[in-house]
């Protein structure tokens, strides 16, 4: 969700850029459509981030003998040119046995596992991350109420994104606001063609009637 929440936040900024770029009022207005719609999509996640934040940072989703094993879902990272680190924030982590949290590492994957912390198993998993890291010489550290993995690199590429998946996904949604500053006018033509393809047929009027003019679908080849 936060993923999604920070590419909601470039479409809007490449937009704003986009709404200044047009001539016609009529194309403005338009732009200004999709702006506020996703201007609202993203205040909405933000909210939802929010509430996830302030009721827990982890779900309990399996019970077994009056234990629940839990998912943590929430963590940070950041990398150097050596590392790729990932900080867990779990209270009291630090007052268990070293030997209740272990973590396993594939060249693409990566498991954390914390036993028997206030009659809870927590558990983390990363699939297919982004780069090959080496799991031979990966470690982690337990801190006061966190626990830091550093994946170390093979190579010295900076990761954009932590999975490939995540990656695709923004790849995918870049090229919806493809944004050519050199040459802004072919810009908002692809991303009116886009509104007109994916719109509906007020949509598509005031879209024909904006950038077309008497020529209508012949200019925008629509």
């Amino acid at each position: 969700m936060e993923q999604e929440a920070e590419e909601l936040k470039k479409d809007i900024s490449e937009l704003e850029i986009l709404i200044k770029q047009a001539e016609r009022q009529k194309v403005k207005d338009i732009l200004s459509i999709e702006l506020r719609r996703l201007g609202s999509k993203h205040a909405n996640l933000l909210e939802s981030l929010k509430k996830e934040e302030s009721t827990s940072s982890s779900t309990p989703i399996i019970q077994t003998n009056r234990k629940y094993r839990v998912k943590l879902n929430n963590y940070a990272w950041d990398q150097s040119q050596k590392y790729v680190k990932f900080f867990f924030t779990v209270e009291g982590v630090h007052n268990i046995p070293s030997e209740n949290i272990t973590c396993s590492f594939t060249s693409k994957s990566l498991e954390l596992d914390i036993k028997d912390l206030n009659e809870k198993d927590y558990f983390f998993t990363i699939n297919k991350l982004l780069y090959t890291i080496d799991p031979e010489s990966s470690t982690w550290k337990v801190k006061t109420d966190m626990v830091v993995i550093s994946a170390v690199k093979v190579d010295s590429l900076t990761w954009s994104h932590v999975t490939e998946i995540e990656k695709k996904n923004s790849d995918a949604k870049a090229k919806k606001y493809d944004f050519d500053e050199s040459d802004p006018n072919d810009s908002l033509k692809t991303l009116m063609r886009r509104l007109y393809d994916e719109g509906d047929d007020e949509m598509k009027r005031s879209i024909v009637k904006a950038c077309t003019g008497q020529n209508k679908e012949k200019s925008l080849d629509l």
